[in-house]
């Protein structure tokens, strides 16, 4: 398989379904397409129709767009326990998935990610705060409901820790404080080797973004 992604720095939707291959150690191929270049429209249409990344593809079938993606993980390798097995823990691990693929307008504007980089904390706008409360909260009530067998949200690593991943990375970049249980699965998160590889690549690219540089 290989997996068309973007700027380790910048993209989020590129991070999920990267950190739910590397983490469930599935095998696969990296290709990046750095963004906001000359060829980079050229480069992700030569691979996908939509004009985004990320994009997988395996053998002869493309997947795009990061929930699609992990969503045919999760089917292509049972084994992995990509979604939580309990029938109630799997709609919440859903739920959560979907309402941070769709949702979260004004952090994502407010905070773009910057996965190298950090910033003094600075105040946020009331809309902003908001979606903090509400994704801490989030995070608070999986591990308390569904968090026991293990460090992730729903005990073992899903496709919900791989779609807040960039949240996380957010949190630090602009000194968001986040305490208690979400802290501590933030942290955990933080910590993983996969997410400090993708780390790593981001801290070796050259090339930037200039609309999310203004901010």
């Amino acid at each position: 398989m290989k997996l068309h992604i973007g700027n380790k720095n910048y993209s989020s939707w590129s991070l999920r379904p990267w950190l739910l291959l590397t983490q469930a150690g599935i095998p696969f191929e990296e290709r990046v397409i750095p963004l906001d270049q000359p060829d980079s429209a050229a480069r992700i249409g030569s691979v996908s129709g939509a004009g985004r990344v990320p994009v997988l593809v395996d053998g002869s079938l493309t997947v795009w767009d990061s929930l699609a993606i992990c969503e045919y993980l999760a089917e292509r390798f049972p084994e992995k326990g990509l979604w939580p097995r309990d029938a109630a823990a799997r709609a919440v691990a859903r739920s959560a998935a979907a309402e941070m693929h769709s949702g979260f307008q004004a952090l994502r504007s407010a905070c773009p990610m910057k996965f190298k980089e950090s910033f003094p904390a600075a105040p946020l706008a009331p809309e902003v705060q908001a979606d903090v409360r509400r994704i801490t909260a989030l995070w608070e009530e999986c591990r308390g409901r569904f968090g026991a067998g293990g460090p992730f949200l729903f005990g073992g690593f899903s496709v919900a820790d791989a779609f807040y991943a960039p949240v996380v990375s957010r949190f630090r970049t602009y000194a968001i404080p986040v305490a208690g249980a979400a802290g501590a699965w933030a942290d955990a998160m933080w910590k993983l080797p996969s997410v400090q590889r993708w780390l790593e690549g981001a801290r070796a690219e050259t090339y930037s973004m200039a609309r999310y540089e203004k901010k």
